[in-house]
């Protein structure tokens, strides 16, 4: 009844930019932080970034001063900036968003399926 959609993912070299975008579409009420998550093949997921209704931001240390999280909170859309991309941010990034919805309506968190960056040497 929410569903999460990802674009922008895709192959890049090191040193390179690119923008990923989540839309949440469905039955809405409202939402809660939206964030962006990262699995590596053989790592477990971990949190990338991830921001508040209210603007507030959290950030790994490992993305601080290179990714950047912003929010269209009329469209309900998460964006991840990602510049100065090294190899080691290869991995599937997931979307994430918790907040009401449904119907009826109730707490939900809900993933999108990934998308692929990689970053080539």
């Amino acid at each position: 009844q929410v569903q999460l959609v990802e674009s922008g993912g895709g192959l890049v070299q090191a040193g390179g930019s690119l923008r990923l975008s989540c839309a949440a579409s469905g039955i809405i009420f409202s939402i809660n932080a939206m964030g962006w998550y990262r699995q590596a093949p053989g790592k477990q997921r971990e949190l990338v970034a991830t921001t508040t209704s209210g603007g507030i931001t959290n950030y790994a240390d490992s993305v601080k001063g290179r990714f950047t999280i912003s929010r269209d909170n009329a469209k309900n859309t998460v964006y991840l900036q990602m510049n100065s991309l090294k190899p080691e941010d290869t991995a599937v990034y997931y979307c994430n968003a918790d907040g009401r919805g449904g119907y009826p309506v109730r707490y939900l968190e809900v993933w999108g399926q990934g998308t692929l960056v990689t970053v080539s040497s």
